[in-house]
């Protein structure tokens, strides 16, 4: 055989093994890649107005603010948890695991559905909001009774996740579970607060390593990601259209949902430095109101970066047909654009020495002078 034809062979070779960009594929990849970004922004919208919103501390309700120390140690954790969860399928039956996980996810997920529309109800009806009922549980050895303080938007959210979770159960649909992890992912990136940009880039930097070693490296994330059947994943057909057409069944595509909500309420916490840095120069006496007309060039930008880092990711992964972490590339892209964006302001110093406890102090100095009045 000639070198010509042996070229020829390669080249005939590489073309069969090249994928190819279907209709199904290109329909799946662009949905993962709205379904991760959806989240994000409501959930960083919804973070800045509960920032905006009276101190709940007056009613003994704590913020929690990840820490320095915290963000260091989160990918730690996370080691831990992985590889738990990774020699519980390779010991235990896999079928029982997953079981006692769907239980906990699902109760965490009823909570996760109920809250999220809830809060959809009482924006679209206020009116119904306008009472609140408070029901105390006695339990066992709580000196105290836990108390549940509900409205009627709520229990409008409940019903509604407890149909999508029967809906779930029932059915394993994809859809149910895209559902389950959208609001998953709300209701993380609206609560969790990283309080600083100085902790945000420490918490994505830990990441980044804890990503790469345990997808190249290992095959502990890419084993426990196959064998978790809970929804924790958004799902999308690969094969759609063909399936709709022939019958077969469903070949997905999966993101996990952590890949939206660690970049997540990073995003969320430039949204509301945006807001901080408008009300610093508009309206000092209330740092953290979200005003009309906003200009959200931290937000935007660095929403962008996370689009442009998961298509990479997924171009990548398409390319090579082989599972990739994520926040190897989100994790340049997030920091990077919104390290250009400061750069570009001229705000790079503020941005490093920015505190959200700066802003809690003067929403509590503000509810005080109210009550005071």
């Amino acid at each position: 055989m000639s070198e010509q034809d042996v070229a020829q062979v390669l080249v005939e070779e590489g073309a069969k093994a090249a994928p190819q960009l279907t209709a199904d594929i290109f329909l799946a990849y662009s949905a993962t890649v709205i379904m991760a970004m959806i989240p994000i922004y409501i959930g960083s919208w919804m973070s800045a107005y509960r920032k905006s919103e009276p101190s709940n501390e007056a009613e003994g309700e704590e913020e929690e603010v990840m820490t320095t120390h915290d963000a260091y140690m989160f990918p730690v954790m996370g080691s831990v948890v992985l590889v738990s969860l990774y020699l519980l399928f390779k010991f235990l039956d896999k079928d029982l695991v997953n079981l006692l996980l769907t239980i906990y996810f699902l109760f965490i997920g009823f909570i996760a559905l109920a809250q999220t529309f809830g809060i959809a109800v009482r924006a679209k009806v206020p009116s119904l909001a306008s009472t609140t009922t408070t029901y105390s549980i006695d339990i066992p050895f709580m000196s105290e009774p836990l108390e549940i303080v509900y409205d009627k938007p709520l229990l409008v959210g409940a019903v509604i996740s407890f149909l999508i979770l029967a809906w779930y159960t029932m059915t394993k649909s994809w859809l149910a579970n895209n559902l389950i992890g959208l609001c998953f992912c709300i209701q993380g990136i609206s609560m969790i607060n990283l309080g600083s940009y100085k902790v945000g880039a420490i918490l994505l930097g830990g990441l980044f390593f804890y990503d790469i070693w345990w997808v190249f490296f290992t095959d502990v994330m890419v084993t426990v990601a196959k064998n978790f059947d809970a929804p924790i994943k958004f799902l999308f057909p690969k094969n759609f259209f063909t399936a709709l057409a022939t019958g077969d069944p469903f070949q997905f595509s999966l993101l996990g949902l952590g890949d939206a909500v660690i970049p997540g309420v990073f995003i969320a916490l430039l949204l509301r430095y945006d807001i901080f840095r408008h009300n610093r120069t508009n309206n000092p006496k209330d740092l953290s109101k979200v005003p009309v007309g906003l200009k959200t060039p931290y937000f935007t930008h660095t929403l962008i970066g996370y689009a442009v880092g998961l298509i990479t990711t997924i171009v990548v992964m398409h390319t090579f047909q082989a599972a990739q972490p994520a926040l190897l590339y989100l994790v340049p892209t997030c920091l990077g654009f919104s390290a250009f964006t400061a750069i570009l302001l001229g705000d790079v110093s503020a941005i490093l020495s920015f505190d959200e406890s700066v802003v809690e102090e003067g929403k509590e100095k503000k509810n005080e002078s109210k009550k005071e009045k």
